[in-house]
């Protein structure tokens, strides 16, 4: 019998695992959440990391409480429920002042007239709650849900943290039984709210200083943009913004996925400036859609963006033309293996947004894109939401980062540290959700170098990721999931790990200290590893806790070899704890900063800079103290700030490996160089990837090798090995080494070429029209025998 074709089975978890009515926010802890919500709708709970109590409060439109009046799911709850006063809210909304969103939540309780006071709360699970666990509860009334997420100030020497809630919200069909979501709530009080149908465009104009956000309500919609200077047009001169001058003035590959920082017109006058973009993924170098485009694809008089352009700016006195060049926002193209541009479903999700800023008077355009031949608008357009806000609101530059692509996006962050070092230098970099300093422009990268290599410098790492893992069986959870022996691993005692999938694959590195007989902490690079240990745990049974404390607990590193001197001066540590000046190397002590009374905080004695050093984590409300604590004690040491291009250096000499560097899910340890991290003959349990590395280990495909190359250029990341015609190997990381005054580089070879001394040659262009000469060589390239880090 004859099958029907089969269905375009994709998995597009991004998006499409959702279903339509379904809207996710993500309130984090010590935090609240405030939304509007209709008669009928329901309200869903998740305790992602377990063990983390919440408060849920409903309140009418006249701002009274009614939080007796949520209807559970059938079995989960007793009916009438039973509220208890929202201490919880009550105390974080007194702390307002500790952050902008609590501030901005504090606000809009007021604004909508809601009595805190006085208010009642759903107590919602428990610190012995299991990850995962959900509650699901329906509202009889229009009016306002509020969820608070309470808990401590973290104590980084004890693990008692606050985590995250997740919040599903459940739509009720509006147009013909279709689930079709709102824009999202402003992000201030609009000045224009400009709401653009599929298949059509505006025109609108906005001053200096203000603020555009443009909206994508459904998810996975494109929308064109473009800006004009209004001093110009009033001069008869079409002055918008030009991608050929952007990318100039940027320094910007082209072609490239991604939006330009700024946008500059034709006259190089700066227009416009991103300053948050949730979705990350957009087209900056194509038109807009045109009539050409669907008339030679069979599609002639289909409508488009050009056309809906030249409609909307005609009464600006803007002329018409065939294909307009835009900003286009949410649109997924990118350039393949052969060159070609190609189109893809958009990486947008519903509320995603960009939010520019004008540079200066504009008259600007917007399209919500009406392409369904393809799949720009994911085969169906949608509308778009535009949004002008005052010049006087304040938006800080953030972008977002998801964990997955299931996740919530969470925009980028400043440490605690910031006001310290925003005072020292306006060059930042986003680091794995952190804005963290690339350099000092009172010191320079070569500065903060010397500084750490000869007296001491301090850095802000807070972007690392940090995981407390407690219960009975936490030490059996890590023995699974990691690749050291946990159970060699004193109370006191650090230890750098690899982290690895089970078929050998690195998925991340870190360190882990114990804390005490079942208790842990786990500093690595990515959040996934958190949401990867609490599955293995769910799936092997084990009873252990992973809560998140990266928001609770920043840390700097202070390097070099006078910062023992420097800790000697400001650590201060209990009669039975060990004091600075003994700490050994990867060992950690509980202290306090200048005595009994002062600012806790875990002094490790660990780094990534291959000189004698130490990492200090504290709670962020401590955060300057600690900084200023340090800043003090260091002059007269010669202290300096150091930022990611100096380490970047420090790191490359001594032969650290850097995440999608040095290795990746396609390496395994011994590949990556960090081969020492696996005891396979005296770890005597299995764990996750044992068998692929031991496959492996006699036989690795690659070996990491240290280069020495003549001349001064420096080897790039991805350039190829070459031994004549033949690539043999791949540069992973390169760098100029001032201390060896010569160019040196980490490369991923082929075994058999890895041997010292052997002559090799870095490939640049096409890899064989400009050679580098250079050999193998010993690795690390400075200290090999870590006589410093251990001194």
């Amino acid at each position: 019998m004859l099958a029907a074709p089969q269905h375009s089975a994709l998995r597009e978890p991004g998006l499409q695992a959702w279903p339509a009515g379904v809207d996710r926010y993500l309130v984090p802890g010590r935090g609240v959440c405030l939304l509007e919500i209709a008669a009928g709708e329901c309200l869903e709970l998740i305790d992602p990391e377990g063990g983390q109590p919440c408060e849920l409060m409903l309140f009418d439109k006249d701002g009274r409480c009614r939080s007796t009046e949520w209807v559970a799911s059938e079995g989960q709850a007793p009916s009438p429920l039973h509220a208890e006063a929202a201490r919880g809210l009550q105390t974080l909304l007194q702390l307002r002042e500790e952050s902008d969103a609590l501030q901005r939540a504090g606000a809009a309780l007021q604004a909508n007239g809601i009595d805190v006071a006085n208010a009642q709360a759903l107590p919602v699970f428990d610190t012995q709650g299991a990850p995962g666990a959900q509650v699901r509860y329906q509202s009889p009334i229009d009016g306002y849900a509020v969820i608070a997420v309470p808990g401590p100030v973290m104590d980084v020497t004890t693990q008692e943290t606050t985590t995250a809630i997740e919040l599903r919200r459940y739509v009720r069909p509006t147009v013909d039984g279709v689930m079709l979501r709102k824009p999202p709530a402003p992000l201030a009080k609009p000045l224009q709210d400009i709401h653009i149908p599929p298949g059509t465009a505006s025109a609108y104009v906005v001053r200096a200083g203000e603020y555009i956000q443009v909206l994508d309500i459904q998810g996975r919609q494109c929308s064109d943009f473009q800006a004009f200077s209004l001093a110009a047009l009033k001069e008869g001169r079409e002055s918008g913004i030009d991608a050929t001058v952007t990318r100039t003035m940027l320094g910007q590959a082209y072609p490239t996925p991604g939006l330009p920082s700024k946008g500059f017109s034709r006259d190089m006058e700066p227009l416009v400036q991103v300053v948050q973009d949730t979705c990350g993924c957009h087209d900056a170098f194509n038109t807009a859609c045109n009539a050409r485009y669907y008339d030679d694809l069979g599609y002639p008089g289909h409508v488009n963006c050009s056309d809906n352009f030249n409609r909307a700016l005609e009464p600006y006195g803007v002329k018409p033309r065939l294909a307009w060049e835009a900003l286009n926002f949410f649109f997924n193209t990118c350039v393949d293996a052969s060159n070609n541009v190609i189109t893809e479903v958009p990486w947008s999700r519903p509320g995603d947004y960009v939010l520019l800023r004008a540079l200066t008077d504009l008259v600007c355009v917007s399209s919500s894109c009406p392409d369904d031949i393809d799949p720009a608008n994911n085969w169906e357009p949608t509308d778009i939401q535009v949004r002008v806000y005052a010049a006087t609101e304040t938006f800080k530059p953030a972008f977002a980062i998801r964990m997955s692509p299931e996740s919530i996006p969470q925009l980028t962050q400043e440490s605690a540290f910031h006001p310290r070092t925003s005072a020292l230098t306006r060059s930042f970099t986003e680091y794995r959700g952190f804005w963290l300093p690339e350099h000092f422009d009172t010191v320079g990268t070569l500065g903060e170098y010397w500084a750490c290599r000869q007296n001491v410098a301090v850095m802000d790492l807070s972007a690392l990721r940090k995981f407390e893992i407690t219960g009975p069986d936490a030490e059996a959870l890590l023995q699974w999931c990691l690749t050291r022996d946990m159970r060699k691993l004193a109370i006191g005692q650090v230890v750098y790990t690899a982290i690895c999938f089970p078929h050998g694959g690195v998925q991340d590195d870190g360190t882990v200290l114990r804390m005490g007989e079942h208790a842990f902490r786990l500093v690595c690079g990515e959040d996934a590893t958190g949401q990867w240990l609490r599955q293995q745990a769910s799936e092997k049974g084990y009873r252990a806790f992973v809560r998140s404390s990266t928001a609770q607990m920043h840390n700097i590193a202070v390097q070099g070899p006078k910062s023992r001197e420097l800790l000697q001066s400001i650590i201060w540590t209990a009669p039975a704890h060990t004091p600075v000046a003994q700490l050994g190397w990867f060992r950690f002590v509980l202290a306090r900063i200048g005595g009994f009374t002062g600012a806790p905080v875990v002094v490790s004695r660990t780094g990534y800079t291959g000189e004698l050093g130490y990492e200090i984590f504290c709670h962020p409300k401590d955060a300057l103290t600690v900084w200023d604590a340090v800043w003090e004690a260091g002059q007269p040491l010669g202290l300096q700030p150091l930022g990611m291009h100096a380490l970047d250096m420090l790191r490359i000499e001594a032969g650290l490996v850097f995440a999608q560097h040095e290795f990746d899910d396609g390496t395994d340890p011994y590949e990556a160089g960090i081969g020492f991290t696996v005891p396979i003959k005296s770890k005597e349990v299995d764990f996750v990837g044992r068998e692929a590395i031991l496959a492996r280990q006699g036989h690795p495909r690659h070996v990491l090798a240290g280069l020495e190359l003549q001349g001064h250029d420096v080897a790039q990341h991805g350039a190829g090995v070459f031994i004549g015609r033949a690539r043999v190997g791949v540069v992973t990381s390169g760098c100029y080494s001032p201390i060896l005054q010569r160019s040196i580089a980490l490369a991923r070879l082929e075994p058999s070429v890895a041997a010292i001394g052997t002559a090799i040659e870095i490939g640049a262009l096409d890899g064989h029209q400009k050679r580098q000469p250079g050999q193998v060589v010993r690795f690390a390239h400075y200290d090999p025998d870590k006589t410093r880090v251990r001194a």
